[in-house]
This record gives structure tokens, sequence and C-alpha cells, in this order.
């Protein structure tokens, strides 16, 4: 079994900047790849940013060179610095851990409004 605990979500400008924290505890040894999808009110759920153990990353067209995904492995944690925030950004963001089957995070609300 793999936690994830996210953190680091709010309410930002257009513009603005944001960085999201997803810290793993339990059978982390087993983690393939981690990384981030978000889901907006009436939308499917989609995948943002993916970073593997070799720090392989891969992004979605729409937040390449505005969003930056990196991992501390000393601290099992990742992070997704995000820039130049958009309203269409806004969505709850879910950190995900991939072993074989895949672990969820709870969640955490990102809101780009003036």
């Amino acid at each position: 079994q793999v936690q994830l605990v996210e953190s680091g979500g709010g309410l930002v400008q257009p513009g603005g900047s944001l960085r999201l924290s997803c810290a793993a505890s339990g059978s982390i040894f087993s983690i393939t790849r981690m990384g981030w999808y978000r889901q907006a009110p009436g939308k499917q759920r989609e995948l943002v940013a993916t970073i593997t153990r070799d720090g392989s990353t891969n992004y979605a067209y729409s937040v390449k060179g505005r969003f930056t995904i990196s991992r501390d492995n000393a601290k099992n944690t990742v992070y997704l610095q995000m820039n130049s925030l958009k309203p269409e950004d806004t969505a709850v963001y879910y950190c995900i851990a991939n072993s074989g089957h895949d672990f969820w995070g709870q969640g955490t609300q990102v809101t780009v409004s003036s």
C-alpha cells in the first residue's frame, strides 16, 4: 500500500504561481512513476504531468512550458510548480503513484480567478 498526501492548493490570480507537493509513504520502494492529474467541474479527470523514478517527465500539451514536475527521492515527495496560471487551470489536482496498482491522493483544490 502507498499513501499520498497532497498540499499547496489555493486561490491565485491569473498569471500567478502555486507549488503543489505530494508526499508518499508506505511501500514506496515499489513506485515506478508518480504524477498529477486534475479534474474540473463537469469534466473528466485528465493527465497533467508524470515523472518516473529515473526522472523522465511527461506533460499535457496544455501545461507545457508553464508547469514543471520534479521529485525529491530523499523525501519521497513529488512537486508540481505551476506558473502563468490561467482560469482554465482551475480544478482539483490529484497525485498518483504507480506500482502495479494506481494509488491516489485525496486531491487539492486549485482556483485561478481574479
